[in-house]
């Protein structure tokens, strides 16, 4: 299965911390090796760099592990590839246009006879059930909707009904943002913690490196950290419970009913 990597947050930050341990997993502490990728949003702008090279070698994942780019909204993901080939076509994230706004997509699991027909405005460029999948979402919001984005309770609902759809034909852990919400769902492995004061000091699992947040930090700050597995060994991490939809605003999770 590939990794899940993402933030929330109610200021800017960068994740170059959560990166450093999160990139160890492709290809030095786990064998996810098949590519990877990083977005981040910025105002409407949306930064997105993928390779198809581990990221633990990647020359690109060391510019992003030593480039504190500040982002309210980042989705990364490593990749073991189980449907399309080692490829820059099937590297996570995926961006897509709708309602005038980037949307980003990252997938983990796997989809076997995921093949939806008809899907109009969107098609996929790669060969993954991940792109298809991104593709349908947003393809149903976009014939929903047709008048432009709902409210985030509608906007909700609506990707519950459809992940609920897609969730048969197998694993469909992901995450999605526009860059106002993040949402994240688990299918069966998920984690999230939310940093805030008082802040203490936190320990990678991956890279024998530890960052105090009370010195980076102002008392107001509020980070989530979604990750497939905790990133860290002295925190303590929420795990998503399977079949559960959340949608992070401003470093909290939200759920509705």
């Amino acid at each position: 299965m590939c990794q899940l990597l993402g933030m929330n947050c109610n200021v800017p930050t960068d994740i170059c911390f959560s990166f450093e341990g999160f990139s160890a997993r492709g290809g030095k502490t786990d064998d996810h090796s098949d590519g990877w990728g990083i977005a981040f949003f910025e105002g409407k702008g949306c930064r997105l760099f993928i390779d198809p090279k581990p990221s633990i070698s990647s020359p690109i994942a060391e510019v992003v592990r030593c480039y504190p780019i500040h982002s309210n909204h980042v989705i990364a993901h490593i990749r073991k590839a189980t449907q399309g080939e080692i490829a820059l076509e099937n590297c996570h994230p995926f961006r897509r246009e709708l309602w005038g706004k980037y949307w980003v997509f990252a997938h983990n699991g796997d989809l076997p006879d995921f093949h939806p027909q008809c899907m109009g405005f969107y098609h996929a460029v790669g060969k993954t059930d991940s792109e298809r999948a991104f593709c349908l979402i947003l393809e149903t919001l976009r014939q929903r909707f047709p008048e432009g984005q709902p409210n985030v309770k509608e906007l909700y609902l609506t990707l519950r009904e459809i992940t609920d759809l897609i969730s048969i034909y197998g694993t469909f852990n992901y995450l999605l943002s526009e860059g106002e919400h993040f949402f994240a769902h688990c299918s069966t492995k998920l984690s999230y913690i939310v940093r805030q004061a008082p802040f203490a000091a936190a320990h990678l699992i991956d890279q024998d490196v530890t960052v105090d947040f009370q010195e980076l930090t102002t008392p107001s700050d509020r980070v989530a950290v979604i990750s497939t597995t905790p990133l860290t060994d002295n925190e303590v991490w929420t795990q998503i419970q399977p079949g559960e939809l959340l949608v992070f605003q401003d470093g909290l999770p939200l759920k509705f009913t």
